[in-house]
């Protein structure tokens, strides 16, 4: 059998244990359209795992993730791990993280909620339930569970 290998990075993140079908919306939530042109970015779909079954992977070239996108993550892909990687080796690894506040990465899909009236609030959710997620939106207690539609 005949294995495809992805070029290793330098410096960048590798997104791993993506659940099957979601590593486009990760490109999404960690922005690609905004890095140099000169950064590889590899996705793997379809890939088989004893842990998943099966899954995907993204791997960043010059790259690291902020909390907030991490946490985005974390809303999608709750299996996934991170690694860092710095002069080709793995100097940080671990798996999202569902903190109990989400602030700034959801919208409220409700349009009377005061984070969507032109005031300086962020939109702040707590985690109602972990499997599936859902949020509350602290302000006017909207349930959210479909996060795609509504990421900042």
């Amino acid at each position: 059998m005949r294995e495809l290998k992805i070029t290793p990075i330098k410096n960048g993140t590798v997104i791993d244990h993506i659940g099957n079908g979601l590593s486009l919306e990760v490109l999404r939530i960690i922005g690609v359209r905004d890095l140099d042109k000169d950064s590889t970015v590899s996705v793997a779909l379809h890939v088989r795992s004893q842990k998943l079954g099966w899954k995907d992977i993204v791997k960043v070239e010059n790259m690291e993730l902020s909390p907030r996108k991490v946490n985005a993550i974390a809303l999608i892909a709750p299996t996934a791990s991170i690694a860092i990687i710095r002069d080709f080796k793995v100097s940080e690894k671990r798996v999202v993280d569902l903190p109990d506040r989400i602030v700034g990465v959801v919208r409220c899909p409700n349009p009377n909620c005061i984070t969507n009236q032109k005031e300086p609030i962020e939109s702040e959710f707590e985690v109602a339930r972990r499997r599936p997620v859902v949020l509350r939106c602290t302000y006017c207690e909207r349930l959210v569970d479909d996060f795609l539609r509504h990421l900042a």
